[in-house]
């Protein structure tokens, strides 16, 4: 049996095919795995645990019949869901986790991140960040209606499409030094992240030690999956992983 994590799904409408792909997953995990980790990002947009735009009801049914086969499944808060609250939790059936999140992955201190938390050179970003995080911030957004929610964030994602084209691609890339200080900081010796979509495998030098920086990659083009058991890690591709004979 393994452990498996995906990151920036970005599931909407307007691409359906990725939502039969990652029914597939489910179907297919819950049978060849212990548990599965969504870091951030599983939807485009999540307004508020009210937000029943479609597709979200039928991710988180999806969720929800994939946890009743008794498999862990764990989210973490992306920079798109990050107003993901109790009330989709229990309906989907996953425990909420913090970012970052230290778990023993066979015997190895890892730490979870969704990922922008490392990217400290984009001073504009993480400023933004503090603001929408902050919980009366959130409780003012949410109390406004649906319609005005989602009026606000497609100014917000113009605005943020704007200020992208911008910034150089390193700003929006993690910090090696916030690498370095997030892995000593929790005695990790891996690190598991999306939100770059830059998928990779890194070594980071920490002193006299050695640790590993994993990436995930995202769903609009990649949709890579990680897959984790006592033997190592493997990021593949979803396709590759649904045809791997586990």
């Amino acid at each position: 049996m393994a452990t498996v994590f995906v990151s920036d799904l970005h599931l909407s409408r307007e691409r359906p095919e990725k939502l039969d792909l990652f029914d597939l997953l489910l179907a297919r995990a819950a049978r060849r795995a212990d548990a599965l980790y969504v870091l951030g990002d599983l939807f485009e947009v999540w307004l508020g645990d009210d937000d029943d735009t479609p597709p979200h009801p039928r991710v988180v049914r999806s969720l929800a019949r994939y946890a009743r086969g008794g498999a862990g499944l764990y989210f973490m808060r992306g920079n798109r869901d990050f107003l993901a609250g109790p009330t989709f939790a229990a309906a989907a059936g996953c425990a909420l986790l913090p970012d970052p999140a230290p778990i023993d992955l066979y015997g190895t201190p890892c730490l979870l991140m969704h990922g922008d938390l490392l990217c400290t050179d984009d001073i504009a970003y993480q400023a933004f960040r503090r603001r929408v995080r902050d919980p009366d911030w959130q409780r003012r957004f949410l109390a406004k209606p649906l319609w005005r929610r989602k009026m606000i964030s497609r100014l917000a994602r113009l605005a943020s499409r704007a200020a992208s084209l911008g910034k150089p691609e390193a700003i929006m890339d993690v910090n090696g030094e916030a690498v370095r200080e997030t892995l000593r900081a929790g005695n990790a010796t891996m690190l598991i992240h999306g939100h770059t979509h830059r998928p990779g495998i890194h070594e980071v030098a920490l002193g006299g030690r050695v640790a590993r920086r994993i990436v995930l990659g995202d769903w609009y083009e990649q949709d890579s999956v990680l897959r984790c058991d006592g033997d190592g890690q493997q990021l593949l591709r979803v396709r590759d992983y649904l045809d791997a004979n586990y």
